[in-house]
C-alpha cells in the first residue's frame, strides 16, 4: 500500500511538472519566431466578422457608445479575452452619453407615381416619429444662412448636401435648420466623404447638440427625391418617416481590459483598439480589435513570457462618447487614463494602438508617433521579421500624435503613443460608410501588421526605459518657428521672440542627444543581458534604469501638458503657432483691404483664422454657439481638448461687412479691426513664447536629471 501511495505520488508529481514546465531562456530573437510560428490571421478575421453582428441598426450596423450593441460587444471580446487565455480580466466602468440608433425609413412618391422606401443613417441626435409618419420635406440647398433666409423650414425636414472636407462640418447647417425652427435636415455628401459610391451613406461625430436632429442620405436617393422636389414650385413635398434615434446623457459602457502577467506587475506595455463603429465597421474597428486579441493569443500560445505586464484594452466610445461638444470622440480611452487608472502613467512604457489596421493603401506603411518614439521605431522596423507582398516601399514614422485617434488621450496622460496612421485615399472614400464591410479586407496587410507590431510589443517588453529621444521634439519646435513673426515680437531682455526660442533650443539639443545616448545604452546593455540569460546583469541594469525610466516618463508628461496645444481645427500644433499664423493671416487680410481687394482678404487670409471660416456662411447664433462651447464648457465636457485652444479672434462682423461690401467699399471700420486683432496677438504671442521659455527651461532640468 505504502508503495502504491509513493508511485501515485511520483506519477502526480509528474503530471503536474509536465502542466508546468519550467520557462526556458528564449533570446528577442527567438521569441519574435516564436511568435510569428503563431501567428493566426484567420483567427482575427473570423473574430471581426463576429463582432460586425453587434448592431442596434438591423439594416445598417452602428454598435455606438453605451448602446446595447456596444455592451454585447464588451461581453464578447471580455469572453475572447479569457478564451486566448488573458489574465486579470475587468470591465472598467466609465461614464459616456450613450447613443442608440434603431432605423430611420424615408418613403415618398416618385416623379412616376410609385412609392419607394429609403434608407437613412444618422447622427448622435434625437429623433423619434413614434412610427410611420408624414412630415413636409424641403430643399435647403447646402444649408446656410443665405439658402435659409427665405425659405419657411419651420416643423419641416431639410434636404441638404455636404462636403465636411471642403466647406464645415454637419453641426453647422444641423443648428442652423434647428434655429430655424427645422425638425432636422437630412444630409447627402456632396465629396469629402463615402466618395466610394453614390450608394453609400456616411456618419460622422455630430461635435454638436443632440436636439439638432441630422440623418444621412445617400447621393443617388437625395437625386432622386430632388427630381419630385424641383417640380413643386415651393421646392417641398411630402415624405413619411419611421425613424428611431435617441441620445441619453449620464451612462454606463465599460472599457474591456486583459493581461499576460509579466515578471514586473509596476511596469507595463499597452496596446488598445477601440470597439464601437459606425455602420459594420469592419476596418474601423472590428479587425483592429481582433488583430490585438490575435497577437494577445499568439504571444500566449508561443508560450512567451513577458519581462513587463502586457496589458490589452478594448476601449468604448472612440467614435463618439459626450453629446454637445467639439471634442465628442475618444471618450473611453480619455476616461480609462485620466479617470479609471490614472496610475498607469509612469509605469506603461509605450502604447500601441490600432486602427483601420488591414487594407492596403499605397506601397508605403505609416505608422504615426509621439515624436519621441521616433528614433526607436526607425531603428526597430529594419530589424524585424516582416511579413512580404505588402507594403514594399517599407514603413514611415510620421509625427506628431493627432487627434483623430484614442492615442492622442494616452499621449497627453503621459504614455507615449503610435497608432496604424488613417490614410487619405480610404477616409475620402470608404471611411465611415455601410462600404466598411469585409470586401475591404487585405489578408497580406493584417499579416504584415501582425508580425510588425506583435515583434514591437516584444521589443518593447525587453526594454529597461521607455526609449524617448527628446530632440526629435525640439528639431520639430525649431521648425515651427517664423522668423517673419517671430523676429519682430520683443522680449523682456530686448532680443527677439525667435532668437530667444532659437537659442534655448539649440541649448537644449545637446542634453537631448546625452540623454537617448544613456537610454539606449541601458537599453542595449538590458536587451544583451536577457538574451545572454544573464539575470542577475539584467536585472542590475533594470535597477539602475528604473530612476532614469521615471525620469524619461515625467519629462514626456511634461512636454505634453507644455507644448501640445490645438488649432479650432483640432490639428496639433505647439503653443505660438496659434498667434503665429493667427499674425500671419491678419497682415496679409490688411495688406488685402489696403490695395482696396476685400474679396482677396476674403478667399486667401480671415478664414484661416481660428474658426472664422464659419463666419462666411452662418448666421451669428451660430457662429457663437460654436464658439462658446469649444472654449467655456468644463473639463468633463471638453475632454482631451480641455484648455489646448490659445484664444480665438472674433471677426465675424468684419467678415459679414466685407462680403456685404465687396470689393469697391471703404474698409476704414474693418481696417482698424484687424489692427487691433493684430496688436491683440502680439501681446498672446509674446505669452505664448514667454511660456514656452519657461516650459524650456524646465525641460532643461529634467533632461539634466535623466544624465545624473
Amino acid at each position: 500500500m505504502k508503495l502504491k501511495k509513493l508511485l501515485l505520488i511520483s506519477v502526480l508529481a509528474l503530471i503536474l511538472a509536465g502542466c508546468s514546465p519550467k520557462s526556458e531562456h528564449v533570446t528577442l530573437a527567438q521569441a519574435q519566431a516564436q511568435f510569428i510560428e503563431k501567428v493566426d490571421t484567420q483567427y482575427a478575421y473570423d473574430f471581426a466578422l463576429k463582432l460586425g453582428t453587434f448592431r442596434t441598426n438591423e439594416a445598417l450596423g452602428y454598435r455606438s457608445a453605451g448602446s446595447s450593441a456596444e455592451y454585447e460587444a464588451g461581453e464578447a471580446i471580455k469572453e475572447e479575452m479569457a478564451a486566448i487565455g488573458l489574465q486579470n480580466i475587468t470591465k472598467d466602468e466609465i461614464t459616456v452619453d450613450a447613443w442608440t440608433f434603431e432605423y430611420a425609413k424615408l418613403t415618398y412618391t416618385t416623379v412616376d407615381g410609385s412609392q419607394k422606401e429609403v434608407e437613412l443613417g444618422m447622427y448622435q441626435t434625437n429623433f423619434d416619429s413614434s412610427g410611420l409618419s408624414e412630415y413636409t420635406l424641403i430643399d435647403g440647398g447646402q444649408g446656410t444662412q443665405e439658402d435659409l433666409k427665405d425659405l419657411d423650414v419651420n416643423g419641416k425636414l431639410v434636404l441638404i448636401d455636404i462636403n465636411q472636407r471642403e466647406n464645415w462640418w454637419v453641426n453647422y447647417p444641423a443648428y442652423e435648420a434647428y434655429l430655424n425652427g427645422a425638425l432636422g435636415v437630412i444630409v447627402a455628401q456632396d465629396g469629402g466623404y463615402s466618395e466610394i459610391s453614390d450608394d453609400a451613406l456616411n456618419a460622422q461625430d455630430i461635435c454638436g447638440s443632440e436636439d439638432a436632429a441630422a440623418f444621412s442620405i445617400s447621393r443617388n436617393d437625395a437625386n432622386a427625391i430632388r427630381e419630385t422636389l424641383n417640380q413643386k414650385a415651393s421646392h417641398e413635398m411630402s415624405i413619411k418617416l419611421d425613424a428611431k434615434s435617441e441620445v441619453v446623457r449620464d451612462q454606463k459602457t465599460y472599457n474591456i481590459v486583459g493581461t499576460i502577467p509579466g515578471k514586473d506587475p509596476e511596469s507595463m506595455v499597452l496596446m488598445s483598439a477601440h470597439y464601437d463603429a459606425y455602420f459594420e465597421g469592419f476596418q474601423d474597428n472590428s479587425v483592429a480589435v481582433s488583430l490585438m486579441l490575435g497577437i494577445a493569443k499568439s504571444l500566449v500560445d508561443s508560450g512567451y513570457t513577458p519581462e513587463k505586464t502586457l496589458v490589452f484594452i478594448a476601449t468604448a466610445a472612440e467614435e463618439w462618447g459626450v453629446s454637445n461638444t467639439r471634442y465628442d470622440w475618444s471618450t473611453g480611452a480619455y476616461k480609462q487614463i485620466f479617470e479609471v487608472h490614472p496610475e498607469w502613467v509612469g509605469k506603461v512604457i509605450a502604447n500601441i494602438n490600432f486602427e483601420l489596421p488591414a487594407m492596403v493603401e499605397g506601397d508605403v506603411d505609416q505608422i504615426r508617433a509621439s515624436y519621441e518614439l521616433t528614433s526607436y521605431l526607425e531603428t526597430f522596423i529594419p530589424s524585424i521579421q516582416s511579413s512580404e507582398g505588402v507594403f514594399e516601399g517599407g514603413v514611415e514614422i510620421i509625427n506628431p500624435i493627432q487627434t483623430w485617434s484614442d492615442d492622442f488621450s494616452f499621449s497627453i496622460a503621459g504614455i507615449p503613443s503610435s497608432v496604424t496612421a488613417l490614410r487619405g485615399g480610404f477616409a475620402a472614400s470608404t471611411y465611415h460608410s455601410p462600404m466598411d464591410d469585409k470586401t475591404t479586407y487585405s489578408e497580406a496587410a493584417l499579416r504584415h501588421h501582425y508580425h510588425m507590431y506583435g515583434q514591437l510589443m516584444i521589443h518593447y517588453d525587453r526594454l529597461a526605459i521607455s526609449p524617448l529621444d527628446f530632440s526629435t521634439r525640439l528639431e520639430a519646435f525649431k521648425e515651427r518657428l517664423d522668423e517673419s513673426v517671430l523676429g519682430g515680437v520683443i522680449m523682456d531682455d530686448n532680443i527677439t521672440a525667435y532668437d530667444a526660442l532659437s537659442a534655448k533650443i539649440e541649448s537644449l539639443e545637446t542634453f537631448a542627444n546625452q540623454a537617448w545616448e544613456r537610454v539606449k545604452t541601458l537599453n542595449d546593455a538590458y536587451v544583451k543581458a536577457l538574451d545572454e540569460d544573464k539575470q542577475d546583469e539584467a536585472q542590475s541594469i533594470l535597477n539602475e534604469a528604473a530612476d532614469v525610466n521615471h525620469q524619461v516618463l515625467e519629462t514626456f508628461r511634461y512636454v505634453e501638458d507644455n507644448f501640445v496645444r490645438l488649432t479650432w481645427e483640432d490639428v496639433s500644433i505647439f503653443p505660438h503657432e496659434h498667434s503665429q499664423n493667427n499674425l500671419i493671416a491678419l497682415k496679409d487680410s490688411i495688406q488685402a483691404l489696403e490695395n482696396g481687394v476685400a474679396s482677396e482678404a476674403l478667399d486667401n487670409s480671415l478664414y484661416l483664422i481660428d474658426n472664422n471660416w464659419y463666419a462666411y456662411d452662418w448666421s451669428k447664433e451660430t457662429y457663437e454657439y460654436f464658439t462658446d462651447y469649444a472654449i467655456n464648457q468644463p473639463q468633463d465636457r471638453l475632454l482631451w481638448g480641455y484648455g489646448r485652444l490659445q484664444g480665438h479672434v472674433d471677426l465675424y462682423d468684419v467678415i459679414k461687412s466685407l462680403q456685404a461690401k465687396g470689393d469697391q467699399g471703404q474698409y476704414a471700420e474693418e481696417l482698424e479691426i484687424l489692427k487691433n486683432a493684430v496688436e491683440g496677438e502680439m501681446d498672446n504671442l509674446q505669452a505664448q513664447v514667454h511660456h514656452e521659455l519657461n516650459a524650456l527651461d524646465g525641460l532643461s532640468t529634467k533632461l539634466q536629471e535623466i544624465l545624473k
